[in-house]
C-alpha cells in the first residue's frame, strides 16, 4: 500500500507473512499445547488480530495519502487528525509520543506522528472496550462448553505451587497493571534509547506505522490477557463453589 516501499520490502513482507500464517495453522491444528493463548475460547485471539489489521491498516492507508493523496486517504488522514488534537493533552499518551520527537522535527512530521498516535490510541481502547462486551455478553470463556486450562493456557503450570485461582489473580492484575503502564512507558524507553545514539526515524512510513502499532498493540493485547485471567480464575472459584455446595447437600463433607 505504500507507494515509497521498495521490491526487497514487499519480498521480506511476504516471507514474514507465509511464516506467520504456517506457525498460526500449526498452533491450532496441534493437538498438544502450543504457544498460543485462549486457542480454543474465542474471540480473544480474533479480537487482538482485528485489531492489529485495523490499526497497521489504518496507517497504511494515511501514510499512502502523503505521495498519492485520495478521497479515502483523505476521510482518514482528517479522522486521525481529529482524535490526534483531542487527546494530545498534557501528560496523554500521545503527548508522550510526540515528546520523543527531536526538537529540529519538521511540523509536518510532528502533526504525522499525533495523528497516527491518536488514531492508534483509539482503536486499542475500542478493542479493549469491545473485548469487554463480548466477554459479558457471550459468557466468555466457555459459553456452555467446558474449558480446558491446559490447552488455552499453555505457558501456565498449575502444578506449579500455591492456589491456582490466586496466582490467576495475581498474574491478572499484574497483566492489566502493565497494560495500563505501557503507552506512558515505551515513549521513556525510546527517549532513553536516543540518548544512547538509537534514533527512529519516525519521518519514514514504515517506522511511523510499526512504532506506533507496536506501542499501542502490545499494552492492549497485555491488558486484554489481564482481564481474561481475572475472568478465569473467578470462573474457577464459583466452579469449586458449586462443587462445595453440592458435596455439602450430599453430605459428603466432614462435620
Amino acid at each position: 500500500m505504500l507507494p515509497e516501499a521498495s521490491s526487497d520490502g514487499a519480498q521480506i513482507v511476504a516471507i514474514v507473512a507465509i511464516f506467520a500464517a504456517l506457525f498460526t495453522v500449526v498452533e491450532y491444528s496441534a493437538a498438544s499445547p502450543s504457544l498460543v493463548e485462549f486457542r480454543d475460547a474465542p474471540p480473544f485471539n480474533r479480537v487482538r488480530f482485528s485489531a492489529l489489521f485495523a490499526t497497521v491498516f489504518s496507517l497504511s492507508v494515511i501514510c499512502r495519502g502523503f505521495a498519492e493523496p485520495s478521497a479515502t486517504t483523505m476521510f482518514f488522514e482528517n479522522s486521525s487528525a481529529a482524535l490526534g488534537r483531542m487527546i494530545d493533552f498534557t501528560f496523554s499518551p500521545v503527548r508522550l509520543m510526540v515528546a520523543i520527537l527531536p526538537d529540529d522535527t519538521s511540523l509536518r512530521v510532528v502533526d504525522r506522528v499525533r495523528n497516527a498516535a491518536g488514531l492508534a490510541y483509539v482503536m486499542s481502547l475500542f478493542s479493549i472496550f469491545w473485548f469487554i462486551v463480548l466477554l459479558r455478553v457471550q459468557t466468555w470463556p466457555r459459553r456452555g462448553g467446558a474449558f480446558n486450562v491446559w490447552i488455552n493456557l499453555p505457558t501456565f503450570d498449575p502444578t506449579a505451587g500455591g492456589d491456582v485461582v490466586k496466582r490467576l489473580r495475581r498474574d491478572g492484575r499484574i497483566n492489566i497493571f502493565l497494560g495500563l503502564l505501557m503507552p506512558f512507558l515505551i515513549p521513556v524507553i525510546i527517549k532513553m534509547a536516543a540518548f544512547m545514539g538509537a534514533n527512529l526515524r519516525l519521518d519514514d512510513s514504515q517506522t511511523l506505522i510499526w512504532t506506533v502499532t507496536a506501542w499501542t498493540f502490545l499494552p492492549a493485547g497485555i491488558l486484554m490477557r489481564g482481564v481474561a485471567l481475572t475472568r478465569i480464575a473467578k470462573m474457577i472459584q464459583q466452579q469449586r463453589k458449586r462443587a462445595y455446595d453440592k458435596a455439602a447437600a450430599n453430605g459428603l463433607l466432614p462435620a
